[in-house]
């Protein structure tokens, strides 16, 4: 029995196609009439730079048609992607191997990832407490606990004066 015989699909297309689940359309940035979904704008903007593990091909929108190559044209931009290619590849060990170095003087030094947590957290905490607006807080809080602290103060004397004179 041949595979194909095997496989049934659940949609019949020689009946009409219901254009509500399937949309075909030629054009590459075009949406359906109707369609709640934004127009197609690809996956990048002209001008980003593609994340890491990022497949740059997908960032590379075609411009029209693909131009006829001579064969001499097509073995020079084989040879220019196997070099790309192989750069890539010697890129990608070298910052393994720096990854590596880094780990093990960190090791070394007794850098853990802990430590650097702490240290981090120190920066931070230092850079927050140097900061102007830091320091203009903690003076307007001083100020206000100054006053809180005079009006109870206050208050506290005010109440104690007058059990003083109920009794």
């Amino acid at each position: 029995m041949d595979p194909e015989d095997e496989y049934n699909s659940p949609f019949n297309f020689e009946e009409e196609i219901n254009n509500s689940y399937l949309y075909l359309s030629l054009k590459e940035n075009f949406t359906p009439p109707s369609s709640p979904a934004m127009p197609y704008r690809g996956t990048q903007g002209q001008d980003s730079i593609p994340e890491v593990g990022e497949d740059a091909v997908a960032t590379v929108g075609q411009t029209g048609p693909i131009p006829a190559l001579s064969e001499e044209e097509k073995e020079e931009l084989h040879n220019e992607l196997v070099k790309v290619e192989e750069e890539i590849q010697t890129l990608s060990q070298v910052l393994a191997s720096k990854e590596k170095q880094v780990a093990e003087i960190k090791r070394k030094l007794g850098i853990t990832p802990l430590n650097e947590l702490k240290q981090n957290l120190s920066k931070g905490w230092q850079e927050v407490t140097t900061s102007t607006a830091y320091k203009r807080t903690s003076e307007t809080l001083s100020q206000a606990g100054q006053k809180a602290s005079a009006a109870f103060s206050s208050v506290g004397s005010a109440i104690t004066r007058k059990l003083e004179d109920v009794r």
